[in-house]
């Protein structure tokens, strides 16, 4: 690797923050200059992933070596998934952000400074009531979180990565924003059924100065030493699932071309990015990469390439009604024949959609040449970017929308408590809010055995949370929870220190 200040000078960051010679967090303001915006995205993963982010950096580092100024912006991973059996999210084989290890891990600390930030918060709620509770809190709806998949806290705790804070940490434009959306988290309800705000607790100052360097971008590099900004981790099965607000404008302003992804499917990830992300910010993505597998259509068909291609046909459909820049990638595996591959690239060219494949774990940039060329062709036509639904809508008619246009279903239908805190929330400000629907990755619907292309299902909302900091509402479907359990064998019986080395994150 080179030193990070190397990479700093390349890309004209002139304020730096150095966490040793590899990392840093970038201290520089966004410009007004705005670069291309790429996304990456992804049918339903099988259990291992799918390369998603392997592909991400082999694109960026593509579009470098054919002379376009590229700068990639990713999420920063949880050690949620690292130690369950997801494992690590810095790419893999020459395809890949370093330094690995720390940045799977502890990296600059971001994580632990909102887990801390988030749990301040419930410390100063528990004070207030026990010092005579003089905003009259009757029901308290905020939880505490931590960053660990763990089964026996799921009662009380969420996992950080699915928090408020974490949501309204990645939709902040700068410290004012963000002290600003952390005042607006509702805490609970008072005696007469009315918000109660975290800013009524008189502690907001000291959550932002727990977040006082976690706010800033953190700057590595990948091995082909393109510069990388990775910022902020959301799950996108419960959250929105996207790298922070502040990490993305400032990458729009120091390169020609962004390079970003979304978690998961297209039908969760990719769905939030354009609704909420882009939404929030009017951002116009003018290229989207939509990454399949072979073992993933495989995994959608029971076994059978033909009947899971519906899978793909589903994403492809759903990206189809925001823009038709659109390129499915096939992120290509040894053992794939080349009767499979020509027959997903017969199936995407008849529905007249740009296709290519990347062997870009095994080649770097070279694996990824021709997905360069053709985003760069992508992002040379008009961009037609729309949103799926406007602000005006009841939340309802939002949820409605999702789930008949994007997964699908035929109907939607509510627990008693759903509907009753929708009908309460549909009467304030929140009615104008979208949408963040939490649901498994490995199905379009709400049930992760229903694979393919499943069609006419029910959408089961059994929970509705507002984050008001963050400025949406958060559905949960069907069996979904916000604090993870591990695997029966997960990854950390695999993980181990040899010396200075950490092995076994993969």
């Amino acid at each position: 690797m080179k030193k990070i200040t190397e990479i700093a000078d390349k890309l004209g960051v002139k304020e730096l923050e150095l966490y040793g010679d590899n990392k840093a967090k970038i201290k520089d303001k966004p410009s007004n200059r705005k670069a291309k915006l790429i996304l990456v995205t992804a049918t339903n993963p099988t259990k291992y992933g799918e390369g998603k982010t392997t592909i991400s950096i082999s694109l960026a580092d593509a579009l470098n070596k054919i002379g376009k100024n590229t700068v990639l912006a990713l999420r920063e991973p949880s050690m949620g998934p690292v130690f369950g059996i997801k494992g690590g999210a810095t790419g893999g084989g020459k395809a890949k952000v370093e330094p690995e290890d720390e940045i799977n891990l502890h990296f600059t600390g971001d994580f632990h400074a909102i887990t801390s930030a988030n749990d301040l918060l419930c410390a100063a709620i528990d004070n207030h009531i026990y010092f005579g509770n003089e905003l009259k809190i009757k029901k308290v709806i905020f939880k505490r979180c931590l960053d660990v998949n763990d089964r026996a806290l799921r009662e009380g705790f969420n996992i950080t990565a699915a928090s408020e804070i974490m949501a309204l940490f990645c939709l902040a434009k700068d410290m004012d924003d963000l002290k600003e959306k952390l005042g607006n988290i509702v805490i609970g309800y008072n005696e007469d059924d009315e918000f109660i705000y975290a800013k009524d607790l008189g502690v907001v100052g000291s959550m932002a100065a727990l977040l006082k360097d976690a706010i800033k971008p953190n700057l590595v590099q990948t091995l082909e030493e393109t510069p990388t900004l990775i910022h902020g981790g959301p799950f996108a099965n419960i959250a929105h699932g996207c790298n922070s607000v502040i990490a993305t404008n400032l990458a729009l302003s120091l390169g020609d071309y962004v390079v970003t992804e979304a978690g998961f499917g297209a039908d969760l990830g990719a769905e939030k990015f354009f609704d909420i992300k882009c939404r929030l910010n009017d951002y116009k993505p003018d290229a989207v990469v939509l990454v399949t597998t072979i073992r993933a259509l495989k995994y959608n068909g029971e076994e059978d390439l033909k009947k899971g291609i519906v899978n793909l046909e589903a994403h492809i459909d759903n990206i189809s009604k925001y823009t038709k820049n659109l390129v499915v990638c096939l992120n290509r595996f040894d053992d794939d024949t080349d009767e499979e591959v020509s027959f997903v690239e017969n199936f995407v060219k008849e529905k007249e959609i740009e296709f290519t494949t990347s062997t870009g774990f095994l080649d770097g940039s070279d694996g990824s040449i021709s997905l360069a060329e053709k985003v760069v062709n992508l992002t040379e036509k008009e961009n037609d970017f729309k949103l799926l639904y406007e602000d005006d809508l009841s939340l309802k008619d939002k949820i409605s929308a999702i789930a008949k246009e994007i997964y699908h279903a035929k109907e939607v239908v509510y627990t008693d408590e759903a509907n009753a805190e929708i009908e309460k929330l549909d009467k304030t400000e929140v009615r104008n809010y979208p949408v963040c629907i939490a649901k498994t990755q490995y199905s379009i619907s709400d049930d992760p055995k229903k694979l393919g292309y499943p069609k006419d299902t029910t959408l089961t909302i059994k929970g509705v949370e507002l984050y008001n900091g963050a400025g949406f509402l958060t559905v949960l479907s069907g069996s979904i929870i916000k604090m993870p359990g591990l695997a029966r064998h997960s990854n950390y019986e695999n993980i181990d220190v040899e010396g200075d080395k950490i092995t076994g994150i993969i």
